[in-house]
């Protein structure tokens, strides 16, 4: 058997067995299926050893892909979100978020931008490493995902690497 053979059989594998351990692990937590019990679970339970062990730390490299795409998304929203609501300052001694009712179109007019008093030049600050942000966070979204796609193709077909004829 190949690497490549050997790869695809184990990662074939060790998908329904990692699910199996995920769900076994969460049906601990609700014995005979009811939730009564939750304050007197062992802590072998709570450690979550099927649901962290065998479940997600066997399908490592799609998950990490998948956890990757999931934080990098959650940065991309909170970004996003900072830009359009702007930054909470001081405007006559009122600290608000004065740019919220502009849905974004602050972003646009930088003579606003001078209105925040405290703290001084918050505005393009915000703007400066908010929009740093959603470019990373996006680039991240889409590396992420080709590497999710190459690694649960990888569980399927195994790797690319040729026999050596020598």
């Amino acid at each position: 058997m190949c690497t490549g053979q050997c790869a695809r059989c184990l990662g074939l594998s060790l998908i329904p067995l990692s699910l199996i351990c995920i769900i076994a692990n969460a049906l601990l937590l609700v014995p005979n299926g009811e939730t009564t019990w939750t304050d007197n679970l062992s802590l072998q339970v709570w450690l979550m050893g099927g649901f962290i062990g065998g479940g997600l730390m066997m399908l490592r490299s799609v998950f990490s892909s998948a956890f990757g795409m999931l934080g990098s998304l959650y940065c991309l929203s909170v970004s996003g979100a900072g830009l359009r609501i702007g930054p909470k300052c001081s405007i006559n001694g009122i600290w608000d978020y004065h740019f919220l009712e502009t849905q974004g179109s602050y972003l646009r007019n930088d003579t606003q931008w001078d209105l925040c008093e405290k703290p001084p030049k918050v505005v393009p600050w915000n703007v400066t490493l908010f929009s740093m942000l959603v470019v990373a966070s996006s680039l991240e979204v889409v590396l992420c995902g080709i590497q999710l796609v190459n690694a649960t193709v990888g569980v399927f077909c195994g790797d690319c690497r040729k026999k050596d004829t020598a």
